[in-house]
């Protein structure tokens, strides 16, 4: 009797545990509804041992059950859970493979690090014409807008057409684990605002780097976009910028440090640029204290103050040169209006900020009768609300505004005074990655002379992100 139970046991035993472990690798992969198959597993396996257990009282209700029996059975317990471990050894091993596959298809991995390309091509057609003087042919104010070279004074010209596609940018990104971090790396490239062939025969150009940083924890170590400058509130225009006369714009070398609680702080590359008698502007390039960031973000809206040092030698200034202090407030962000559409918005004001307003739409500070800086005062802003029509159609209506105090004694009447544009766009995105645009724009600028000038511009685009 004893000998047919246990052989029996034996059998039955192994067969379930035969099955139990068949199922470890094939249940790993295939999901069960709640996206798991260890759920079914661990069934399988307490079916098993309630088996054991009917198996264990039979054999007690038919005799008393020996050492030998006792051992065996202890025997084949450790050996279902021995098949629990591997189970959820073989889950786990799954999962990481499933994560490793879905990283692989956003890039591809050298070592431990794993790289990422992306970027854009874009094609743009323009045709803009100035109501007080011509564009030169090589000037980046045929390539989009920038506030201050908008003729003024001058007489009108007619409809010019430019197409470029200096615009179009490679990205390559990489990140390292380092402990419970990560060692992140960016580099950014494109065309723009760079020499090369003319538009004669081969429209070549050198490139040009836009971003190089590192990441590690919350720290910022390279050239990204300053810390004073909220990138995500930038409307969606067919242009560069679209609102660039009432815009921060700049990027450049930094130390940046950002908290997990939003607060971020940075010391970014310092630059004074002076206005002199005629209007002029002059590079001194003997700063001495990084400019000082301090930023909060917080649910899309974004507050930053910034502290500068303006310095000039005696290189540039009589009696030893001089220094003065710049400073400034910037309060921009996005607001959601029903389920896709949203405002944009920018206000910043100060003194000394002149190269970081409208890509230097005027310079940071005059010289004064006594040689010494005299920091600008600046006001800008801008708005933009866009409206989605549907999945694949949406649309910008857009303005800013620049205005500049000026010293009019100490620059003369060339400085800006004051600039303003709006823009009305529409994009369709007949696929997705691939953005067709067309946008009307008009720009005012008015120097302190009072001179004044507009430019209109319309512009289609194509661009493929990837």
């Amino acid at each position: 009797m004893a000998k047919q139970a246990k052989a029996v046991w034996k059998t039955a035993f192994a067969a379930g545990l035969m099955g139990a472990s068949a199922l470890v690798p094939a249940g790993a992969m295939a999901q069960d509804a709640a996206g798991s198959s260890k759920g079914s597993i661990e069934d399988r396996l307490d079916r098993l041992e309630a088996m054991i257990g009917r198996l264990e009282a039979r054999m007690d209700a038919a005799e008393t059950p020996d050492a030998e029996n006792q051992a065996m059975a202890q025997e084949m317990r450790a050996a279902v859970e021995e098949t629990r471990v591997a189970a959820a050894q073989q889950q786990e091993l799954e999962t990481r493979l499933a994560a490793v596959e879905a990283k692989d298809t956003q890039g591809f991995r050298v070592g431990e690090t794993q790289f990422t390309i992306g970027g854009y091509v874009k094609l743009d057609a323009i045709t803009q014409r100035t109501s007080a003087g011509q564009i030169p042919g090589d000037s980046i104010n045929r390539d989009f807008l920038i506030p201050s070279l908008i003729p003024v004074g001058g007489d009108p010209s007619g409809w010019d057409t430019h197409f470029q596609a200096r615009q179009s940018r490679i990205i390559i990104k990489g990140e390292t684990p380092v402990g419970d971090q990560k060692l992140g790396g960016h580099l950014e490239m494109d065309f723009l605002v760079t020499d090369g062939g003319d538009q004669r025969v081969s429209n070549s150009y050198v490139p040009r780097l836009r971003q190089a940083f590192i990441t590690y924890g919350g720290w910022t170590f390279g050239q990204a976009w300053s810390t004073f400058q909220n990138v995500g509130a930038l409307p969606d225009s067919v242009d560069f910028v679209g609102t660039m006369p009432g815009t921060v714009f700049n990027r450049q070398p930094m130390i940046r440090y950002k908290t997990k609680s939003g607060i971020s702080i940075a010391v970014e590359q310092p630059e004074t640029t002076i206005t002199n008698a005629t209007g002029g502007r002059i590079l001194p390039s003997d700063d001495q204290i990084p400019d000082v960031v301090l930023r909060y973000d917080r649910g899309g809206f974004a507050v930053a103050g910034i502290l500068r040092q303006l310095h000039a030698s005696d290189r540039v200034l009589a009696d030893g040169g001089d220094s003065a202090f710049g400073y400034g407030v910037s309060v921009s962000g996005k607001i959601p209006l029903g389920e896709r559409d949203d405002l944009r918005f920018m206000a910043t004001a100060g003194e000394g900020l002149g190269r970081y307003m409208g890509a230097n739409i005027v310079n940071d500070a005059a010289i004064d009768a006594s040689g010494n800086l005299d920091p600008i005062a600046t006001y800008s802003g801008f708005a933009a609300f866009r409206h989605v029509w549907s999945d694949n159609l949406r649309s910008t209506i857009a303005g800013s505004y620049f205005k500049a105090d000026n010293p009019v004694d100490l620059t003369g009447g060339a400085p800006t005074d004051n600039v303003w544009n709006a823009l009305a766009n529409i994009i369709y995105s007949p696929v997705p990655k691939l953005d067709l645009g067309l946008e009307y724009m008009y720009a005012e600028r008015e120097n302190e002379a009072g001179d004044s000038g507009n430019l209109q511009k319309i512009q289609a685009s194509a661009k493929y992100s990837f």
